[in-house]
């Protein structure tokens, strides 16, 4: 019997323990971890009639110190809404509210005289101190209601990639960008929370254990907001410049695939998306669009080639200006030829000729296995919703050489600008193909956080064979970029150009009178930390990528080099 007791004691102790510590650990999730949303919803002053106060989780930007900065927020105001049916005076009423507020007469009437409908707003986003001078009037049928909504205090700072909440119907929910990405983490649960509080506990308990749907939390992107401003600043001034019909760049960590600042214009206001009248200005191009990049395309070649043993740096050919291949004439970007010049030339003034012998000398077979490696009809895993892919179809079932030729020097490819990034960088980080991002880390409301995990895999190329391209694109830099007068006397970067005709989708064939002019570079260029991709669609009055892109890409790398304080490595 002592026995017996000693056990139902113990039994007894256990569920008492354990009652202790799930009332414990339900105390801290509403004093700590819930605070602010249970105190809102305390908040009787102005209540809602017609719903709950919207919720929803937050997206930070992150400084380079770790700091972080609100991107986009929840902020709390108040609306204005009538009952028409307790209106005395509409006249009187409007004349009273228009002092205070901006409000349309017509508006307001129209709905002042809905005499069945005891509840239409009439105005949003008010100030405490607007609301409470409508309060204090204390005019019959007008009140007052404490609202919450999605406020971006960057207005258009990382527009595409952050997208916004809107209604599709009835739901609202994330549109476009980490909105709509990571909606099912940012919505919050809309039921009411005084809910019966053993039911609650213990479904927490199994949705911890045994649910695998999203929890709520918000989101920690790698946009660093200072860099992020210098990149729109520049591509801005750019396309202002040359009246490019669209434009964008991206900084990204070569070796993780973080990425620092992503951009495209023309974007728009995110307090304001409904004044936008192109839809498709809410999409991302570097994500969901493809592109035919021309000659930054040629060090991925080339890096196959040096590493299949057919070319090395110093390998020479005869130059004419052009090659003939299956009766199409290809020509070099001014038709020119250079004599007998070898593969490091050919990379320095980018010469069309040069890399059809390039191609030759790989063959189809193994120019389709090195280009294919770099991911390029893959999509990359970016976490953005409608991710593309390539459009590589000719070097897979094409047998025609003209095909492989043109694809040598980056035509009859497409690509969006994500996967090329994505490419270019494995030249850099030893030959490995890394998975582009921009959330580091989701913070869950119930205190626990989740560091993502982003994998990496081989390209076909060697390490070695990555850092003899490495070596032979700073080459491009200190010896042909300006003539040689842009080289960093204390840094090693990596770079090249890149203009390529446009495709006609709806003639076919190419515009003779557009252009894509493009340009990437990586530095340090042996440990790089920064990869930077920029292009322009149809600059005007400008010829080449080299016109259009250098300065750019020199002033983003000594803002990059001084504000993150890199040291020299030369």
């Amino acid at each position: 019997m002592k026995y017996s007791f000693l056990i139902r004691t113990r039994v007894i102790f256990f569920c008492i323990s354990l009652f202790a510590l799930i009332l414990i650990g339900k105390l801290f999730l509403v004093q700590i971890v819930h605070s602010r949303e249970y105190s809102d919803r305390a908040d009787r002053q102005y209540s809602t009639p017609s719903s709950n106060i919207f919720e929803r989780g937050s997206i930070y930007f992150s400084q380079k110190d770790g700091q972080v900065v609100s991107a986009a927020m929840q902020t709390t105001g108040f609306k204005v809404a009538i009952d028409p049916t307790k209106i005395i005076d509409k006249e009187s009423s409007y004349s009273e509210l228009s002092k205070i507020i901006d409000i349309d007469h017509d508006v307001f009437l129209a709905k002042a005289n809905k005499k069945n409908d005891p509840y239409e707003e009439i105005a949003n986003y008010l100030s405490k101190e607007e609301a409470d001078a409508i309060s204090f009037l204390k005019i019959p049928g007008i009140s007052i209601y404490k609202e919450k909504w999605r406020f971006y205090p960057g207005i258009n700072l990382a527009a595409q990639s952050l997208g916004f909440v809107a209604y599709k119907g009835d739901e609202l929910a994330g549109r476009y960008g980490l909105e709509r990405q990571y909606n099912n983490e940012l919505s919050r649960d809309k039921n009411n929370p005084y809910v019966n509080f053993f039911a609650e506990v213990f479904s927490n308990i199994n949705d911890t254990l045994f649910s695998s749907e999203s929890r709520a939390g918000d989101i920690v992107t790698t946009i660093e907001p200072s860099v992020q401003n210098f990149l729109e600043k520049t591509i801005q001034g750019v396309k202002d410049k040359y009246q490019v019909d669209s434009i964008a760049g991206i900084i990204m960590n070569p070796v993780d695939g973080s990425i620092y600042a992503l951009s495209s214009k023309p974007d728009f206001d995110l307090n304001n998306f409904s004044k936008v009248k192109t839809v498709s200005t809410f999409s991302n191009p570097l994500v969901e669009n493809v592109f035919e990049f021309g000659s930054v395309v040629k060090p991925l070649v080339m890096a196959g080639a040096l590493d299949a043993g057919v070319v090395t740096a110093n390998t020479t050919y005869n130059d004419s200006g052009s090659v003939i291949v299956e009766d199409k004439e290809i020509f070099n970007f001014d038709k020119k030829g250079r004599g007998v010049v070898n593969m490091q030339e050919v990379l320095n003034q980018s010469l069309n000729t040069g890399m059809v012998f390039v191609y030759k000398k790989l063959g189809k077979e193994k120019f389709r296995d090195y280009m294919l490696s770099y991911g390029i009809k893959e999509k990359t895993g970016i976490d953005l919703p409608n991710e593309t892919s390539g459009l590589v179809s000719n070097l897979i079932n094409s047998p025609r050489d003209i095909e492989y030729a043109n694809a040598s020097f980056g035509q009859g490819i497409a690509l969006t600008p994500i996967e090329i990034v994505r490419a270019l960088a494995s030249l850099s980080n030893g030959g490995n193909l890394v998975v582009p991002h921009l959330v580091q880390k989701i913070k869950y409301n119930d205190g626990t956080e989740k560091e993502m995990k982003y994998d990496t895999k081989p390209v076909k190329i060697s390490a070695a064979s990555a850092e003899e391209i490495t070596r032979m694109l700073v080459n491009v830099m200190d010896n042909s970029i300006q003539n040689g007068k842009a080289k960093f006397e204390h840094y090693s970067i990596a770079v090249k150009t890149g203009t390529a005709q446009v495709a006609n989708n709806e003639g076919g064939g190419y515009y003779k009178d557009r252009h894509n002019h493009s340009f990437f570079g990586y530095f340090p260029a042996y440990d790089p930390k920064f990869i930077v991709f920029l292009y322009a669609i149809n600059p005007k009055g400008v010829e080449y990528s080299s016109q259009t892109w250098v300065d750019p890409f020199l002033s983003i790398t000594k803002f990059l080099i001084n504000y993150y304080e890199i040291p020299p490595d030369r």
